[in-house]
């Protein structure tokens, strides 16, 4: 993994945070995110959070800044990398998964920089992480195409499958993820083994909602990922279709 070249840190909340075993903490990475979904992100999920551990993968541009100002009232930990270690995925997911359990959180909500939870959580939150069944929420993500609509077809459907994005953290310390360079999951494997539940609110992913966004992806993958060993070959050569199929995105 790259060189570390900063850290942030503020220890101190300029606001009511909850009692420690119920705290949830956001973890999340980020490159080059300042002129894209970021700020509508953070300022999504601030109002649900009580920390955030970011990890910064070599941005070249105002990300740490704009995280730092929209984190400013929380503390927060974010951690910049020197290079980018995006081309070995899951050696970055795990070290920000070490980074994240450091901090003893009680719940880690795990999402990055282009997902937007529907605010409607808001009105679950406190019942979630107070309760003491379930260690595992999974919820749908919804690939939007543009601003109000998301795609549906046979390689576009991640929004029918429940998927983990907030788990109780407990003290473990044994973690893996599989050695995949793309596709290696955010969380690691062990947590499939926690008591989970499916949780209504639905989160928009605009990762492929331009254009320009969708033909960097589509080359990232290219190189990356040439021969599709970690993902689906139809799905990549359908990242471009003209006229896919999309429906309307209904708050």
């Amino acid at each position: 993994m790259g060189q570390v070249k900063q850290i942030y840190e503020q220890h101190t909340s300029s606001r009511a945070l909850r009692p420690p075993c119920y705290q949830l903490t956001l973890t999340m990475m980020v490159r080059n995110e300042e002129g894209r979904y970021l700020s509508s992100m953070l300022d999504r999920t601030i109002p649900f959070i009580d920390r955030a551990i970011i990890i910064d993968d070599a941005s070249t541009d105002r990300t740490v800044e704009l995280c730092r100002h929209k984190l400013q009232h929380i503390p927060y930990r974010i951690l910049c990398i020197k290079e980018s270690g995006f081309k070995q995925e899951y050696e970055l997911r795990s070290l920000q998964w070490r980074e994240t359990i450091r901090m003893s959180p009680a719940w880690i909500l795990n999402l990055d920089a282009d997902e937007l939870l529907e605010a409607a959580f808001g009105n679950t939150i406190e019942d979630v992480l107070r309760q003491q069944f379930v260690d595992l929420f999974c919820f749908r993500l919804y690939d939007m195409w543009d601003a109000g609509h998301y795609r549906d077809d046979e390689y576009w459907y991640a929004h029918r499958v429940y998927r983990p994005f907030l788990v109780r953290y407990r003290g473990q310390q044994d973690f893996s993820w599989p050695r995949m360079n793309q596709h290696c999951g955010r969380f690691p494997i062990e947590i499939e083994s926690l008591p989970f539940a499916l949780h209504p609110a639905r989160i928009q992913h605009f990762g492929w909602a331009n254009l320009q966004d969708r033909i960097k992806k589509a080359k990232r993958y290219i190189e990356l990922d040439p021969k599709a060993r970690y993902g689906d070959q139809g799905q990549y050569d359908s990242i471009l279709d003209e006229q896919p199929p999309l429906k309307p995105w209904i708050e």
